[in-house]
């Protein structure tokens, strides 16, 4: 018991140390800070290179680099989805570090396919293998010229170093390399749409794709995380999942009468390979989150395709914006803080306008003068951070309190501090689930979203409220 006691007194202090930066933060004058960066609103790009590689049936993704850096990628991932991630490493020692990791690589390549016979490998560089220069070009070009690729295989790759850029921008840098590797034209343009998703949840793809069978557009979707990270439990393990575009249907994508990239930051630059290499023509839009952006989305599909938009998708429409009137009176005028990926931000911010919301404070860990200019122009009022960090984010908030916090996990001790309702939203989310399940995109994503919203606010209501003004209908 004396141990026990011992273990739960040191576990308590741990987390007080933890908790004692943000407790303490001063309200007073706030500074920016270029050369310190306190608790960032991001992680590295190679998990998000991983995630997009995983978006395609049958690969394995590769971390060209240390075992810990490929364990910590697959971990992030694991915690979040709940799911094991299966990916390969060419385990960088100090040798590799001062002679470089071509040898490793090839040898990886080789011994990839020979034990795990992947249908692609998918490369992604670190830190170490991009400081020490290794030539991904080169030695992919290697691996095929000295047979270490089978015929009928194939190896992708990505530039993605962690000290520049955030996990958005590696699954930007990916989606390019899949574009780059695997899209072909055929000189004949085909009906069928090819669909680039910007970061988004296996649900929200999934969301996706039955907007798209409702109004009867044909396409191709890569990458596609949907029966990937919320398989179903079998009993039996299953190394590759069924989930995830074939290689051959990717190929297609080069032949796509038009392309629809959703979300700028983590999907235009996908958007502008498949122009540049394959000639196809495409919208870069905003992630379809909430009316507005759900609206441009169809109407972007319309102007291509022609079809009338079914009764059905307009039904789901009017259910939004019957929910918002219903509950406009719990909604108006609430100040927000939210913080997380850019794409998301910006279509949030948004959405929350339309519902009469304030938001006041946005950080996101991302870099780009797009983001910012983005976020100014939805919401000119806001203060805004970008390549920004939760300190910051927590200074504004005891400056300015606000009624609702969203933003992943880590904004959790933000929210108990300040004793701010919380919504879970973005990457990464290890300590609730769902939101592999229920999407946040399109009409039907955005009544999830309001019904989360409305929740948080509605129980804060009933916490509060005095014992003669408690009702049972609100």
């Amino acid at each position: 018991m004396v141990l026990l006691d011992e273990q739960r007194e040191s576990h308590q202090k741990t987390w007080r140390q933890k908790m004692t930066l943000l407790r303490h933060t001063h309200a007073g004058e706030v500074k920016d800070r270029e050369a310190l960066v306190i608790n960032p609103a991001k992680t590295c790009q190679p998990i998000g290179a991983m995630y997009a590689a995983l978006g395609i049936h049958g690969c394995l993704p590769h971390s060209h680099g240390s075992q810990g850096c490929c364990s910590y990628h697959r971990s992030t991932l694991t915690r979040h989805y709940k799911d094991p991630v299966m990916a390969s490493t060419s385990s960088f020692t100090e040798g590799t570090a001062v002679f470089g990791g071509q040898a490793n690589l090839l040898t990886a390549i080789q011994t990839i396919f020979s034990v795990y016979d992947p249908k692609i490998i998918a490369i992604h560089t670190t830190c170490l293998s991009e400081t020490i220069g290794d030539d991904m070009v080169q030695i992919s070009k290697k691996a095929f010229d000295e047979g270490k690729v089978p015929d009928g295989k194939l190896i992708i790759y990505a530039n993605t170093p962690s000290y520049v850029g955030t996990h958005v921008t590696g699954y930007a840098n990916m989606l390019k390399g899949i574009v780059r590797g695997l899209c072909k034209s055929s000189g004949t343009k085909g009906e069928h749409a090819a669909i680039l998703p910007g970061w988004v949840e296996p649900s929200d793809m999934r969301e996706i794709k039955r907007l798209l069978k409702v109004m009867g557009v044909p396409y191709v979707m890569f990458p596609d995380t949907d029966g990937v990270f919320d398989a179903p439990m079998t009993g039996k393990h299953v190394f590759y999942p069924k989930g995830g575009t074939k290689i051959e249907d990717i190929a297609t994508g080069g032949d796509a009468k038009h392309s629809f990239a959703l979300g700028r930051v983590a999907a235009a630059l996908g958007s502008e390979e498949l122009q540049k290499q394959c000639e196809v023509e495409g919208d870069v839009l905003d992630l379809p989150i909430g009316i507005a952006a759900t609206d441009r989305f169809i109407e972007a599909l319309r102007k291509v395709y022609g079809f009338a938009v079914p009764e059905s998708i307009t039904d789901e429409r009017g259910k939004l914006v019957d929910l918002l009137s219903d509950m406009e009176q719990y909604l108006w005028g609430k100040k927000v803080a939210i913080f997380g990926d850019p794409d998301q931000l910006i279509a949030l911010t948004e959405f929350l306008g339309t519902m009469g919301m304030v938001v006041r404070h946005i950080v996101t860990g991302t870099e780009g003068n797009y983001i910012r200019d983005r976020l100014a122009e939805i919401n000119p009022d806001a203060n805004i951070k970008t390549g920004g960090d939760m300190y910051t984010l927590h200074q504004w908030m005891k400056n300015e309190p606000v009624d609702l916090l969203i933003g992943n996990t880590y904004g959790k001790y933000i929210a108990r501090d300040e004793d701010v309702p919380f919504l879970r939203s973005g990457f990464p989310i290890i300590d609730r689930q769902g939101h592999q399940h229920f999407p946040t995109v399109g009409y039907m994503g955005g009544i999830r979203l309001v019904e989360q919203i409305l929740n948080l606010l509605m129980d804060r209501i009933d916490r509060d409220v005095e014992e003669h003004k408690m009702e049972l209908q609100m």
